[in-house]
């Protein structure tokens, strides 16, 4: 491919729309396809995000083959379901390395991509994890050496953006109900130090297990020792619970938490009992500019669907997708082995506009998360959905964020 060939391949994955082409425009792909793997949960528990996040990808992918894919091959995805079960997601990975995909974007539960991340270091296998937040997932090996890169805010940041927040509102007795998991125990060992960092501790913690359905004598401790908010640390129908509980106590007490709180499972689950919780978010599925609107407009004509059960799941793994590419750009003559794609990763020259945020060298030898607290907004339940705790973020949504 000639530069002048390039540049306009590179322009061209900017628009949203190249899903409109008609089919005479279909492109003519040479040489074998590229395998991308993607690995999730697709079913069970955890679907609710692991669908919007393959869908993400799936969308993504399908706009870069209409416009010639890379260097005219087409990408195929190669799709692993984890059913957010560890040991599944094991040999998910393990599959994908058999399938000698040149990459892969996946997982959204902490405990099984800690499962995983073995494989794909050891096989020299860049993996971009578009969902799973929990702080040890790019920390596991020395950042120069490793392969696993992030699109989400990883909880260190979600958990430090919180409780500022709730420091500015005088919200400083805090109860902490994280589960047993190691997304819960990491989250909460987050909110802990981040408290900390403001001389402050927790007056009451809770750790309960996966399926908890009454937490009501927890609440009932955590009232009596003080406390003015809870922060939850748990990714499924436990969320629900706290609120249900706390609001079988009478407590009037805020909610807050991680990304989690934006998700079916406690929204639908919580019903009333979730109106007011607030959390962290990279994104809020609202229109505030051309790029959040196409993306939105174009996964709801895909899909046909008019809400998308996890938002930022969709957004992050969509963008994850871009970034990949973008760097796959940088690579001139095809060569996609393990080092060459992560320092490509590392190294990113074209800068990508994307949903969620703008990506101007959003990965380095030293820096695997691309996201950074400036990006986030406070969200918070009303009626039912997911908008702007503040008005100046729906403001300063308007413009999206780069990395500072």
């Amino acid at each position: 491919m000639n530069r002048k060939r390039f540049v306009a391949a590179c322009l061209a994955l900017v628009s949203l729309t190249a899903l409109a082409q008609a089919p005479d425009n279909a492109p003519v792909f040479s040489g074998p396809p590229l395998k991308l793997g993607v690995i999730g949960p697709f079913t069970g528990p955890s679907a609710d995000f692991g669908v919007p996040m393959l869908n993400g990808v799936r969308m993504a992918v399908d706009e870069i083959n209409a416009v010639g894919g890379y260097l005219g091959r087409r990408i195929d995805l190669v799709v692993q379901d984890d059913k957010a079960d560890p040991p599944t997601g094991l040999a998910g990975a393990k599959a994908l390395a058999q399938e000698k995909v040149f990459a892969t974007i996946g997982f959204c539960n902490t405990g099984v991509a800690m499962a995983a991340l073995d494989v794909f270091q050891q096989n020299q296998m860049p993996l971009i994890v578009p969902c799973a937040a929990g702080s040890p997932v790019t920390t596991k090996f020395p950042p120069a050496d490793s392969y696993v890169f992030r699109t989400s805010a990883r909880d260190g940041i979600q958990s430090d953006f919180v409780v500022a927040d709730l420091v500015k509102r005088g919200w400083t007795k805090v109860a902490i109900f994280a589960d047993t998991t190691p997304y819960g125990q990491s989250g909460r060992a987050d909110v802990k130090k981040a408290l900390a960092l403001r001389k402050l501790e927790p007056v009451y913690e809770a750790n309960f297990a996966l399926g908890t359905t009454d937490l009501t004598s927890e609440l009932r401790a955590a009232r009596e020792a003080g406390a003015n908010v809870i922060f939850t640390y748990t990714v499924g129908k436990e969320n629900a619970a706290v609120a249900l509980s706390r609001q079988a106590l009478k407590w009037n007490v805020p909610l807050v938490g991680g990304w989690p709180l934006s998700f079916p499972f406690f929204i639908d689950g919580a019903g009333r009992a979730a109106e007011g919780a607030l959390m962290a978010q990279t994104f809020i599925a609202e229109p505030s500019n051309e790029r959040r609107a196409a993306f939105l407009a174009g996964y709801a004509r895909k899909y046909k669907v008019r809400r998308i059960p996890v938002p930022m799941a969709a957004a992050q793994a969509y963008d994850a997708a871009y970034i990949l590419l973008y760097s796959m750009f940088n690579i001139r003559n095809g060569d996609l082995s393990g080092p060459r794609l992560k320092a490509a990763l590392e190294n990113m020259q074209r800068t990508y506009y994307g949903v969620v945020a703008t990506y101007e060298r959003p990965f380095s030898p030293q820096e695997k998360d691309a996201i950074v607290p400036t990006m986030m907004v406070m969200g918070q339940v009303k009626d039912g959905a997911i908008t702007f705790a503040y008005p100046e973020d729906a403001r300063r949504n308007l413009f999206v964020q780069r990395k500072k």
